[in-house]
């Protein structure tokens, strides 16, 4: 009894059926996002779903996929509000309602880095993921998880890019963020931000001689028909976040916590290598459609981030994250470090004078 009427308190209190008990002993928590049939976001909600029920303790995920209850933004607010309790999408959306997540935005920040490190960072006792759990809580919201295994946004061309030079003057597509944008033209490029629906018959066409995009998505696209390189630049972590309603968190029994927690941190564990391999399958994919691949050793990306437009981007996400991005880069030095002791450690981001944060750039 006591359970249902917690429970029937939240619902009225929020004005939502997010937290829901049903026959005096089960709490629901409705669950959404937006990802499509079989990808890695709701393979990974299910999974959590499914432990959530091994672990038999009244909770119970309540799932709606492939945008059901709304886009990513509806999605984001209606977490905040308490109308639905969780909700996962990859980060780009998040910074609207989170400024701080616009380290993710940091061209290259990873790139030198694999999974593991970067898994101690955005999962593990850090002091980036303390700050960051801080500002998603100041959001109303409680931070779940990040779910990563060293996976990135790749670049499809129908030019050869092997050295920083062969990107000068390159008509790359990329989404309408100010961040990326600046990335590009900072190395040289001209970024074009163009509809989805377009991308396709503007590369076929040659209105743009570029896109950027996880591998996955470029064999769902089938670019492989329309471009001739794939260029491993890693310069945004393929990354996706999970969050749910913080108030809905906290009133939840200490042992239905445990039983998330537990299942969130067991799902991300196991849908690494799944990653990996969806990641590497889908490469595997493009080079059979005549791709030709392009990797890049560390000094590529040490050059890249050498550059003053790469480094005032670096500040200006730092300033705008409240010193959050400086965080990050030490963070991950730091776990590389124990992992490498003799790897030298990135530089990090430069103090930034103070200034007006900026409006955190849509999707």
């Amino acid at each position: 009894m006591r359970k249902f009427i917690v429970a029937l308190m939240l619902v009225l209190t929020l004005g939502t059926c997010a937290f829901a008990a049903s026959e005096f002993d089960e709490v629901w928590l409705v669950t959404a996002d937006t990802t499509a049939k079989g990808a890695a976001g709701q393979v990974f909600v299910q999974l959590v779903q499914e432990k959530v029920k091994q672990a038999n303790a009244g909770l119970v995920i309540d799932y709606f996929p492939n945008g059901e209850l709304g886009g990513d933004a509806d999605l984001l607010r209606q977490a905040q509000k308490g109308y639905i309790a969780i909700m996962l999408c990859q980060t780009a959306p998040v910074v609207s309602f989170i400024p701080e997540v616009a380290v993710f935005d940091l061209p290259m920040v990873f790139a030198r880095y694999d999974g593991d490190t970067i898994d101690k960072v955005l999962n593990g006792d850090s002091t980036f993921h303390q700050k960051i759990s801080e500002a998603y809580e100041r959001a109303g919201l409680h931070l779940l998880g990040f779910m990563q295994n060293a996976t990135y946004r790749l670049t499809t061309a129908n030019r050869d890019l092997q050295t920083l030079s062969d990107f000068k003057g390159l008509q790359v597509r990329t989404m309408e963020n100010k961040n990326h944008m600046d990335f590009w033209m900072a190395i040289g490029a001209e970024p074009t931000p163009l509809p989805w629906a377009e991308l396709y018959i503007s590369l076929q066409n040659g209105t743009v001689n570029a896109q950027e995009n996880a591998a996955d998505t470029c064999v769902g696209a089938h670019f492989e028909e329309v471009q001739n390189f794939l260029a491993c630049t890693n310069h945004i972590l393929y990354c996706n976040q999970i969050c749910m309603n913080d108030k809905l968190y906290k009133a939840l029994s200490p042992e239905h916590r445990a039983v998330l927690d537990k299942a969130v941190a067991e799902a991300l564990t196991e849908m690494r290598p799944k990653l990996e391999e969806i990641d590497k399958s889908n490469k595997d994919i493009l080079i059979k459609g005549n791709m030709k691949m392009i990797e890049y050793d560390n000094s590529f990306f040490s050059d890249v981030l050498d550059i003053q437009g790469v480094k005032d981007l670096y500040k200006r996400i730092d300033t705008a994250t409240n010193g959050l991005a400086n965080v990050l880069v030490d963070s991950l030095a730091a776990a590389a470090r124990q992992s490498a002791p003799s790897e030298p450690a990135p530089a990090p981001v430069e103090e930034a004078a103070p200034a007006p944060t900026e409006e955190a750039p849509a999707k």
